[in-house]
């Protein structure tokens, strides 16, 4: 049996990203043992497959530099790995891969991030824009090339148990929202949002708040205790229990953050809205619909890739979205 090593450490919805490629390969090469390296706190993207062997590290929050890439790289080496598959391609992966090439002599494969496409993507030059290779497609090509084609149609994980009782809902629509991202220009206001959750509520939709983080913690509950029929779970769950809620909810509100990306390892669909970045970068979820996109079109976007550069116009009138559009586009998806 031949073993290979997938590297894949953050950020947490360019992990799930990896879920459904591993899926796919794991049930089309059964000979061939799997293991993942990522954070500990990342493993229940990956569900429970014969061949697939979940490594966690916390390389990156060690503080310990090459010394603890050193020693982590020993761990791995008595594993007597075929080949690596480097899915991150950033600093600490790629001494980790030079350790294991040079000194172990395993051959390695890397990601084309298409670094300089993307840069093109985020220049306001007039020029006509478009789709680059999703994010998806770029994490089949490294396996592609290490000699194995994955056929990712229908790689779905099957639905978790659900934290919150079905019987308490009954004949209501389910509707996930996730406002909050890492940068400010995946974010849209937070007052246009509540009302968007106001608006769903009012409806008879039953709301569901996610997130992480005692700031967005303390809005989301201001947001409960505000909107009848809206629910906090930030704080609440696990990342498991979450990711069961999100496996049986009807539909998620998401910006270009973790959580559409979650959701689409269910094949949950996902209203996603963007600001300063773009689904052309390769960003959106595997499977989601570009139809189920709300967003403008605007010549200075996408600014960023990331959405972590301030706007030049210091007003994001990217996100210049009307609450009562998100609302229409998710009952739209609910009456599909």
């Amino acid at each position: 049996m031949q073993r290979i090593l997938i590297i894949r450490l953050t950020a947490m919805g360019d992990v799930a990203m990896t879920s459904p490629v591993l899926s796919a390969a794991c049930r089309q090469y059964p000979n061939v043992q799997f293991d993942v390296l990522s954070e500990p706190f990342f493993e229940p993207f990956f569900e429970p497959l014969p061949n697939l062997h979940f490594i966690g590290t916390n390389i990156r929050k060690s503080g310990e530099g090459v010394r603890g890439l050193w020693k982590l790289y020993r761990k791995l080496s008595c594993n007597n790995y075929d080949l690596v598959l480097d899915l991150h391609d950033v600093l600490r992966t790629k001494v980790l891969r030079i350790f294991l090439s040079k000194i172990s002599g395993i051959k390695t494969y890397v990601i084309d991030k298409g670094r300089r496409e993307k840069s093109a993507l985020i220049i306001d030059n007039g020029k006509p824009k478009h789709q680059l290779k999703p994010t998806i497609q770029r994490y089949c090509d490294v396996f592609a090339k290490a000699g194995f084609s994955i056929a990712l149609s229908g790689a779905y994980m099957p639905p978790m148990h659900s934290p919150i009782d079905p019987d308490k809902h009954k004949n209501k629509l389910w509707v996930g929202v996730s406002p909050f991202a890492q940068h400010a220009g995946k974010v849209y206001p937070l007052n246009k949002m509540k009302e968007v959750v106001r608006q769903l509520a009012a409806k008879g939709v039953d709301v569901f708040v996610f997130g992480g983080g005692q700031k967005e913690k303390q809005i989301a509950e201001e947001w409960e205790a505000e909107i009848d029929g809206c629910q906090s779970v930030i704080g609440k769950m696990k990342l498991k229990d979450e990711m069961g809620l999100m496996s049986n909810i009807d539909c998620m509100v998401s910006m270009d953050s973790s959580a559409m990306h979650i959701c689409s390892l269910f094949g949950t669909r996902v209203v996603s809205v963007w600001g300063a970045t773009h689904h052309y970068a390769g960003f959106l979820g595997y499977q989601q619909k570009e139809s189920d996109i709300v967003s403008i079109n605007l010549p200075c976007r996408p600014c960023s890739i990331y959405g972590n550069k301030p706007c030049k116009y210091a007003d994001y009138r990217c996100f210049d979205i009307a609450p009562e559009t998100i609302v229409e586009r998710v009952l739209s998806v609910n009456m599909a």
